[in-house]
């Protein structure tokens, strides 16, 4: 069994090594199953998927406690490391504090804290507005304080980029990597250029959001780690397949009123094996 200080300490091996973590995006026990078996070294808990997978759209609708249980039922179905989504931190400095001591708890290698005004919403959406830069960065303080483990990563996010422009989103993250954030995860940038400015002006790591239908002209994650980035995340990409599949197959069961191969994901045993049936039939044996 790996402990949780072990899987924590791989996510800060993964920040030491060269080259691109790509990590794509999970919002339930079986999509993390899913990105971990593919062999990714990375989980990332979308925050999107998370609200979708309980109903709402990406507008900052779920509450910490909410995205903590998601982020713990995530968490406890791997062994890699897991990135979650925590928002804006949920409040002041004092529900920040809270917000990373529950978020560690639960299991996950790291977090991210962005300075949109609450309530958020998604960083491909019109309409956002951030807080002010000595505000975000005394947020990104007290997370860095709450941290219980060193090992602990945190992401500072900014969305300036669409009401403030680039050069105010620079100043934010370096800023953010001087009072101790870990890696910074510039939001939305608008074009190439954009895209290619940031791990250069940046002091520290720096992530990049790949999401293809948004505002971030990248799909190549090779680019990406051309450029310098050193986690890329695709945080629909499970998400979006699985409605274009599900439609289509309810689409098909609804016209034929025959059941499809669902896939052909294997026989009912070989499915759960993946979801660690011969784990809990060793412990059936044990006690019968």
């Amino acid at each position: 069994m790996i402990s949780m200080e072990q899987i924590r300490s791989s996510f800060r091996a993964l920040l030491s090594n060269d080259g691109l973590v790509v990590a794509p995006g999970a919002y339930d026990a079986i999509s993390a199953r899913l990105i971990e078996q593919a062999g990714f070294p990375l989980v990332y808990m979308t925050g999107a998927g998370v609200s979708a997978a309980r109903g709402y759209p990406d507008y900052g609708l779920l509450t910490m406690s909410e995205m903590v249980d998601s982020a713990r039922v995530i968490a406890r179905s791997v062994n890699t490391p897991v990135l979650a989504d925590a928002d804006t931190g949920y409040g002041n400095e004092l529900n920040v504090t809270r917000s990373v001591r529950e978020f560690e708890a639960s299991g996950v290698a790291g977090i991210h804290l962005e300075d949109q005004v609450s309530p958020k919403r998604c960083g491909h959406l019109d309409g956002k507005d951030v807080v002010e830069r000595d505000r975000f960065i005394s947020l990104i303080r007290a997370a860095v304080s709450a941290r219980q483990s060193d090992d602990f990563v945190i992401v500072a996010r900014t969305d300036a980029v669409a009401t403030r422009g680039l050069g105010e989103a620079l100043d934010r993250a370096n800023e953010a990597i001087a009072v101790g954030a870990d890696v910074v995860f510039v939001e939305a940038l608008e074009s190439m250029e954009q895209v290619a400015l940031v791990p250069r002006e940046v002091t520290g790591p720096c992530l990049l959001n790949v999401l293809p239908s948004g505002k971030t002209p990248v799909t190549d994650l090779n680019v990406a780690e051309e450029l310098g980035y050193r986690i890329a995340i695709c945080p629909g990409l499970l998400l979006g397949a699985n409605v274009l599949i599900g439609d289509g197959v309810l689409k098909d069961l609804a016209s034929t009123r025959i059941h499809p191969g669902g896939g052909k994901p294997g026989s009912v045993g070989q499915l759960f094996r993946r979801f660690g049936a011969e784990e809990w039939d060793r412990i059936r044996e044990r006690f019968t």
